[in-house]
């Protein structure tokens, strides 16, 4: 097995930091050749100029028979790892250290709308963030993000995701249950809306988890706290993907542990004082309108 250091790369997210070092008898130029999934991930992901950590958070030996492993620390991956994988574990582990930085990722959508913050959480059932930012967008509100809010300790929304859907899924990640991306759109609007972007931190106002399914008759409930910190803690776990199979045989290693879990139920705690509302409806237009009257 080739030992070489082919390289050594620095991604970062505000003030969140991971290193990678790529070992083996092949060279690389970078770890990833599109970043695009990083950012719809985790809003602004940027390749660092230099490397300023002393230690790498990532090693990957591209020879050898595949494996991964994570001591607490740091992943370790053998073997020809497919751009799928790769961004997954970067996601995770960058996710990691965001939090540790007071930098949480939340699954959701956000829109300055009617001079508020408006969060559209994707809690458990994931269905209506992105449908309910663009019809509030549609409507004249001014896009925070789409895929992914980053949010501080204070509950101020610092960053996000601006495309509203990832175009393509990577080598190793494909998805045959997953519709086009784009579908909901013609079925609900024709065409994608233009929309405006609101470039400020902002206080979070109001956050409402969107059930939207044609089923459904049109209801909105104010949450109660259990409900609340439940969804809100599914949507900031959906990051350390404890849940995934990286690749046929392949889990995802366990990087969470029993004492970051308490910090995070005790954000989330902190987070949830402000209003939230259960939004049923059929349609985008029909949530909106249930949003209007709670605003």
């Amino acid at each position: 097995m080739n030992d070489k250091l082919q390289l050594s790369e620095e991604m970062s997210a505000g003030t969140a930091r991971l290193r990678t070092d790529v070992l083996g008898s092949s060279p690389r130029e970078h770890v990833l050749d599109d970043m695009s999934f990083l950012n719809y991930r985790l809003a602004d992901v940027r390749i660092e100029p230099a490397v300023s950590l002393p230690e790498p958070d990532i090693v990957w030996q591209q020879d050898g028979e595949t494996s991964i492993g994570y001591d607490g620390r740091r992943m370790t991956l053998t073997g020809p790892w497919p751009a799928g994988p790769l961004q997954k574990v970067i996601v995770a582990l960058l996710a990691l250290r965001m939090e540790a930085a007071g930098l949480h990722p939340f699954h959701a959508s956000a829109v300055r709308y009617s001079g508020r913050t408006v969060l559209f959480l994707g809690g458990e059932s994931n269905h209506g963030k992105s449908m309910g930012q663009i019809e509030a967008c549609r409507r004249g509100a001014l896009l925070v993000s789409t895929e992914t809010t980053v949010i501080d300790e204070a509950g101020y929304a610092v960053v996000g995701s601006k495309q509203p859907f990832i175009a393509k899924r990577t080598t190793g990640t494909e998805r045959a249950d997953k519709e086009a991306p784009d579908r909901g759109v013609q079925k609900f609007f024709g065409t994608m809306p233009a929309w405006e972007v609101y470039p400020d931190p902002s206080p979070v106002d109001l956050v409402v988890v969107p059930a939207i399914d044609g089923n459904f008759d049109p209801a909105v409930a104010e949450m109660i706290p259990f409900e609340r910190q439940f969804q809100t803690f599914y949507s900031v776990q959906n990051y350390f993907l404890l849940n995934e199979i990286l690749a046929p045989g392949f889990a995802m290693p366990l990087i969470d542990t029993g004492e970051l879990r308490k910090a995070r139920a005790a954000f989330v705690a902190r987070f949830c004082a402000r209003p939230y509302y259960f939004a049923r409806a059929a349609t985008p237009q029909v949530l909106l309108d249930l949003v209007d009257k709670v605003l």
